[in-house]
Order: structure tokens, then C-alpha cells, then sequence
């Protein structure tokens, strides 16, 4: 019997691949020996390179191609680049994503101050951000009826966080997506097409660094709310959300489609 999480020489798209998470990704799927195909903005490439060497030694290959997830034509061309190079497409992880300070709503602010053009570019980079390359590299996975996707939802995909209104509405909209999606590939193109979707809890990111840590790196009083709502008593850290993600790539997860893998140190499911 195959090893089902096998995932050795399958090729593995990951979009927002050099952010905290999408670094993350990368490294542990290169490590398993996969082919990865990093997605990022030109100016994401130094970094990209920093992690392709870190797999120098490793079972994995992987190769930098310069897009933008808001952009169809490029993702196209993304995509025949990536078929030249590796043959296929497996997997797709949309990590690809974000907040901006501006379409939050902060304690001192009422929804009068809602910045609506802000509110525009969280709701685009998070849901279209994932709807296109979904559209985009789908196509070589329906050729040959089979591969798996991965998006990325929040807390936020399940109830209604305070202050942060743009992302709250992108992300329950992604886990929308990811339901609607499910059904939508099994009915046209089989039980091969797989399509989930992991909520990681609160990892400590760049984008969130100045929302839950002071400046002289003592907690902010949302973050003491939300480690005091977690079970687990602290942050998750990125590579704990690996193996959800490696079980949803893989054929362990081949009758799972349309499901969100929660991995949030029980926050989603604690109350008082």
C-alpha cells in the first residue's frame, strides 16, 4: 500500500510564498521533497532566493516566478512558465493575503471613519487574490481530473472579530468560497478535484506585529484577550499549521473537499 501522505516529486504552487507563512510552506514542502513553484511580487525575489538555498541539500526543487494574484494575464503566464518547468500542477496553496491598519476600525474610531477604499483593497487581495489564481491554475489539475487546493481563511471566516471589519468580510467570504468551490469541482470535473481550506489561529506576523506587541515588546491588551481565549495559553507558531496543510495536499484527505482545518489552539471553540 502507497504511503498516503506521500507527496514526493509532486509540484506544489504557493502564492504569497514569501511571507511568514508561505516561507514556511515552502521550506517544509521542499524538505518532503517536492517541486515548488513560489508566486510573489517582483520585489518578493531576494527573499525567494534566500529560500530556495535553504533547500540545498534537500529532496525538493524549487524556482521563483514573478506575478501579482490581482493579475490574470501574469498568473497565465506564471502558469505556462511553471508547466514548462516542472510538467504539472498538483497542488495549489493560496496563501496569498493580508490587512491593512486602514480598514480596521480602532477603539477610539466609530464605523463614520471606515475607510472604504481601504476596506476595497483587503476585500480584493484577500478574495480575488485567491478566486483568480484559483481560476488560473485549476486548469492543467482539470486536465487531468485530479490535484488539490488550499486556501487560506481566520478566525475571522467564523465570527466577527472587533476592529478588523475589511478582513473579517474578506476572509468569511474565503471560507464561502472554499464550501461553494467543493461542490462546484466534484459535480464538473470529479472526485480528483479537491478544494479545503486551514484557519490558523494567531501566529505573530508582520502585518499584525503592531496590533499585539508594544514597542517595548510587552503584549498589547488585545493580545492578552486573545492568549486569555486560548485554551493553549499562547501564539501558534507558523509551522504548526504544516501538518493540516500536508494532510490536505495529500491522498490521506482524498474523500475531504470542502471543509476549513482549524488550527487555532482552541480559541474558535473556547467560550466562558
Amino acid at each position: 500500500m502507497n504511503d498516503l501522505f506521500d507527496l514526493k516529486g509532486k509540484v506544489v504552487v504557493v502564492t504569497g510564498a514569501c511571507g511568514v507563512l508561505g516561507s514556511a510552506i515552502v521550506s517544509y514542502f521542499g524538505r518532503l521533497g517536492c517541486k515548488v513553484a513560489l508566486l510573489g511580487l517582483e520585489r518578493a525575489r531576494e527573499r525567494s532566493e534566500k529560500l530556495i538555498a535553504g533547500l540545498e541539500g534537500t529532496p525538493g526543487e524549487a524556482h521563483f516566478f514573478a506575478s501579482d494574484v490581482l493579475r490574470e494575464d501574469l498568473l497565465q503566464q506564471s502558469r505556462e512558465e511553471i508547466l514548462q518547468r516542472f510538467g504539472t500542477i498538483d497542488v495549489l496553496i493560496n496563501a496569498a493575503g493580508g490587512n491593512l491598519s486602514s480598514a480596521n476600525v480602532a477603539p477610539e474610531q466609530t464605523l463614520f471613519d471606515m475607510d472604504i477604499e481601504a476596506m476595497k483593497q483587503v476585500c480584493e487581495l484577500n478574495i480575488f487574490g485567491t478566486v483568480i489564481p484559483t481560476k488560473v491554475f485549476l486548469k492543467p489539475m482539470a486536465d487531468k481530473g485530479r490535484g488539490s487546493i488550499i486556501n487560506f481563511c481566520s478566525m475571522s471566516s467564523f465570527r466577527p472579530l472587533t476592529r478588523v471589519a475589511g478582513y473579517g468580510i474578506a476572509k468569511a467570504g474565503i471560507a464561502s468560497w472554499t464550501q461553494w468551490l467543493a461542490g462546484e469541482l466534484a459535480a464538473k470535473f470529479g472526485e480528483g478535484l479537491r478544494v479545503n481550506a486551514i484557519a490558523p489561529g494567531f501566529i505573530l506576523t508582520g502585518q499584525n506585529h503592531s496590533l499585539l506587541v508594544n514597542p517595548d515588546g510587552s503584549l498589547t491588551d488585545r493580545s492578552q484577550s486573545i492568549i486569555a481565549h486560548t485554551p493553549i495559553g499562547r501564539f501558534l507558531k507558523p509551522d504548526e499549521i504544516l501538518g493540516a496543510i500536508h494532510y490536505l495536499a495529500s491522498d490521506a484527505s482524498a474523500a475531504v473537499t470542502g471543509t476549513i482545518a482549524v488550527v487555532d489552539g482552541g480559541f474558535n471553540s473556547f467560550s466562558i
